[in-house]
């Protein structure tokens, strides 16, 4: 009888849902509060469920409409990522949190193997039928570090371990389902993923005793892939309310188009980037920079065995860069990070020669992850200098030649620039590029990513591809179609934002003069960096440096307020970048370096703005600020 109420209330929420918890890719943070994302959301989900008897239509779209945000983008969770978790969570009747869906059929895997790498707990994965042919057990033992066995059943009921065992011991059960239903979980087994295909995957965290895995689930899931899809989440919901087989469905136009649209997206990506190798699509771009470290590492122990990899990283880059490298340095012994000060007085092309010459002392492999231009202080090194410091031949401490470096470039904010191809600065030294395609190759509308090599990496590009593969990171047909619709008009789209933004950055400059602003020169614009994102350092009072602090964290807060509140339509509190329309205001410190160290975060307001926006009402609200908040 509970299960009927719950279905029909389903239904009635798939007939109403919002359309911006199929499209949006982005949270407005003014209204978010971390801590509370998933369990805020599914409280007054809830609430709506309980008081839903009377309620119209109307009123359902409008209460969805009103629920607080879901998690962060649509890599952790989303609306409809954690509505399939609620319902398949009321029909095993488990806690929500305990339902975790993914896009990738891996990634669950590796995430409690992860966990029991550090506890040193064993693994027995079990298994019916076939195991998927992505996964690769000997790679994951080999490369990742992870220990487990594998058992082949011919039904659940026989997942067993030793009593004398059981404490230090988890059961995985994998099953691939046609159906979004699972029968119910034998007290044997501590995880159950079902996979889907085209869709993903739900692992059921069973029991008490597991719940420590959940958070360590759901961070792999934000870090290394992403949640299953808004499209897919729907899908699901739909079948799961139908109380159908996927295979019931016909494939979306997406499934049948998926080669050609691939295709497209790939000869865009290579006339993009001036590139000839064949690029690789990911669900995101931590996927694709997953996977890249990881073929990096698997190139390294196949090759260089038993020497040191050192992935060099900037302190303050992007958090979810900064905290994957080392979360993936924490997994594997002869892994370290090295820190690489680009920002605030730094010089990155320095602070590079310095690390490479330590490493190569060390004999140890480099490997460099950068943003061009950096973020958020959007400064883009002498390139002259940095190619002559990767190209450089170096030393070991006995006199041998040094493995020289390969040069990972997180291209994001301007993915226009050529860097790779034959002729360009980066052509003749081993250099990767790779893009996030939440921003401008999509506009916002998935979180796709990308990344392409230089004809000197074509053997690890093959790696790199092997490593997406194997977690299941490859992008979704769905966002394959989106980006073929989207690349190519990309480059216009960039042209024409960094035009609105280099107006406004000289509207402001004219305007508060006292405020510091971080863009690119004239000079660099004409080399073919145009990025449409600038960061504001607003000029504070105060007799101590704490007060000043103080005075301007308050100022960046009353800027983005009036700037929202004043242009609601356009203006809004997010961390995206490359958006279609409109203009997104941030603070670096409180939300992309989420996980970096506090005295390397930045306070400072970071905008970004589109190709499509009312300037002049941004310039207006502007020169309000400055009048009622700054001004004498």
């Amino acid at each position: 009888m509970e299960d009927n109420k719950m279905l029909n209330f389903l239904k009635s929420v798939l007939e109403n849902i919002p359309a911006d918890w199929l499209n949006l890719t982005t949270h407005r943070l003014d209204i978010y509060d971390e801590e509370l994302a998933k369990t805020e959301f599914l409280e007054q989900f809830e609430h709506l469920y309980k008081n839903n008897n009377s309620a119209t239509p109307v009123a359902i779209g409008a209460a969805l409409n009103n629920l607080p945000t879901a998690y962060d983008y649509i890599r952790l969770g989303h609306p409809l990522s954690c509505v399939l978790e609620w319902a398949m969570a009321k029909l095993q009747h488990l806690n929500p949190e305990n339902v975790i869906s993914f896009s990738s059929r891996t990634a669950p895997v590796l995430a409690i193997l992860r966990k029991n790498l550090f506890t040193h707990k064993n693994t027995t994965i079990f298994y019916k039928g076939e195991l998927p042919d992505y996964f690769d057990a000997e790679v994951l033992k080999n490369v990742y570090g992870y220990q487990f066995e594998l058992k082949q059943v011919a039904k659940p009921e026989e997942i067993s371990v030793p009593d004398s065992d059981r404490n230090n011991h988890s059961t995985v059960f994998i099953s691939q389902q046609d159906e979004i239903v699972t029968r119910a979980l034998s007290p044997n087994m501590d995880f159950h993923i079902s996979t889907y295909a085209h869709l993903g995957s739900v692992v059921l965290v069973n029991g008490e005793q597991n719940e420590s895995y959940i958070s360590e689930i759901q961070h792999v899931r934000r870090r290394e892939t992403i949640a299953m899809t808004p499209a897919n989440c729907l899908v699901a919901l739909k079948t799961l309310v139908a109380s159908a087989s996927l295979s019931d469905l016909k494939n979306p136009d997406s499934y049948r188009d998926v080669e050609k649209n691939k295709t497209r997206v790939l000869d865009s990506i290579k006339e993009i980037t001036g590139t000839t190798t064949k690029p690789l699509l990911g669900s995101s771009g931590l996927s694709v920079q997953y996977a890249i470290m990881m073929g990096l590492i698997d190139d390294a122990l196949e090759n260089h065995k038993g020497k040191a990899i050192k992935f060099i990283v900037p302190p303050n880059c992007y958090g979810g860069t900064n905290d994957q490298a080392r979360r993936v340095a924490a997994c594997i012994d002869n892994v370290e990070v090295v820190d690489l000060p680009v920002d605030g007085g730094n010089d990155m092309v320095q602070s590079l020669d310095i690390v490479l010459d330590k490493i190569a002392k060390e004999d140890a492999i480099p490997y460099i992850i950068a943003e061009i231009p950096t973020n958020p202080r959007v400064e883009v090194p002498d390139l002259i200098q940095l190619k002559e410091v990767l190209s450089q031949t170096r030393k070991t401490a006995n006199g041998k030649i040094a493995i020289d470096p390969v040069f990972i470039l997180d291209q994001t904010f301007c993915p226009n620039v050529h860097f790779l191809g034959e002729g360009e600065i980066l052509s003749t030294v081993r250099a990767i590029s790779y893009a996030s395609g939440s921003k401008f190759p999509s506009g916002g509308l998935c979180t796709a990513g990308y990344c392409a090599g230089n004809n000197k990496t074509e053997a690890l590009m093959e790696k790199i591809e092997m490593h997406l593969r194997l977690c299941d990171n490859e992008a979704t047909p769905l966002q394959i179609e989106i980006l073929a619709k989207q690349l190519p008009s990309m480059n216009q789209r960039i042209e024409d934002a960094y035009k609105n933004t280099r107006e406004f950055v000289n509207f402001i400059h004219d305007t508060l003069p006292a405020a510091k602003i971080n863009f690119v020169s004239e000079e660099l614009a004409h080399q073919g960096f145009t990025p449409s994102v600038f960061s504001l350092d607003l000029p504070t009072k105060g007799n101590t440096d704490e007060e000043k602090e103080s005075y301007k964290r308050a100022l960046n807060l009353k800027l983005i307020n009036l700037m929202i509140a004043e242009i609601p339509n356009e203006s809004k509190f997010c961390v995206s970048y490359g958006q279609l329309k409109g203009c997104y205001w941030t603070i670096p410190a409180t939300s992309t370096q989420g996980t970096t160290k506090e005295g390397d975060k930045d306070y400072i307001v970071r905008v970004a703005l589109s190709p499509k926006m009312d300037l002049e009402l941004h310039k207006k609200v502007f020169l309000k600020f400055v009048e009622k908040f700054v001004s004498p």
